[in-house]
């Protein structure tokens, strides 16, 4: 299939699968917490170690309907508990590094998110630790990464020349979520298309030669929007190296489900 035929295909795919999705309202569920955020760097989403430098170590692992078969790593979410004497009316923003497959909790947090949801009272964060699980409200979120404006793309150590390429994005920001890559080498127009392997992580083993440019299709508005990343890597790329992809995502997608109802975060 070529690749823009392979994009359409996957855009429509996208948005008649999650049109119940509604990730910018918020919904109500409950809230566990690992001890370690180094559970969450070893998670589905394939971060790795850096994961728990993400946000702060503010990281999470989300349930299937968040996690969408990993198109929802890299996700950004507003949470707080609901406990009045305890919990702070503003909580914590936290990315989703990996899949929560209990179906107790919609969220598993590390417990340095899981404790930023306190009030800023001395002892507040320790008392929401010893509930272990708590009620929460959540929505999804814009992912705002400070200084870092730019996608990255990341080499993965699996790659091998010529034949094999995985890659991951890193500072993916706005509200989207990436649902197809297309490659080529710089200069030409036969584009092939990347497959999701798992969590964050897309492959190809029909690796064109020389340096190599991306076509990136996000949900933004109501349709898709098309980024095309001119030059990426160059013909000497080499395994485990991030490289700059030149292009910046803020946009919001707007999901097309049935409004949220007027509750107002605040």
């Amino acid at each position: 299939m070529g690749g823009c035929c392979f994009l359409f295909f996957v855009l429509v795919l996208l948005f008649s699968s999650s049109v119940d999705a509604c990730d910018r309202c918020p919904h109500r569920s409950k809230a566990a917490f690992f001890s370690s955020a180094s559970a969450l760097s070893s998670g589905a989403c394939s971060y790795g170690s850096m994961a728990t430098a993400f946000f702060a170590g503010h990281i999470a692992a989300a349930a299937p309907s968040i996690y969408k078969d990993g198109a929802g790593c890299g996700a950004c979410f507003q949470v707080r508990c609901s406990n009045p004497t305890l919990c702070s009316t503003k909580g914590t923003t936290v990315m989703v590094t990996d899949l929560n497959m209990s179906n107790q909790t919609d969220l598993v947090l590390s417990s340095r998110a899981f404790r930023a949801m306190a009030k800023p009272v001395v002892g507040a964060d320790t008392d929401l630790l010893r509930l272990g699980i708590v009620d929460i409200e959540y929505h999804r979120v814009p992912c705002d990464y400070g200084n870092k404006k730019m996608l990255n793309v990341r080499v993965e150590e699996s790659s091998k020349k010529p034949s094999y390429l995985a890659i991951k994005l890193l500072y993916q920001g706005g509200q989207t979520e990436v649902v197809a890559i297309d490659i080529a080498q710089v200069g030409s127009s036969n584009w092939s298309y990347m497959t999701r392997s798992h969590g964050a992580v897309w492959v190809t083993d029909k690796l064109p030669t020389g340096p190599l440019q991306f076509r990136f299709l996000v949900t933004a508005g109501y349709d898709g929007k098309m980024l095309w990343s001119q030059k990426v890597l160059p013909a000497n790329w080499e395994a485990g190296k991030t490289y700059d992809a030149g292009v910046q995502i803020t946009d919001i997608a707007q999901e097309g489900c049935d409004p949220c109802d007027d509750h107002i975060w605040n």
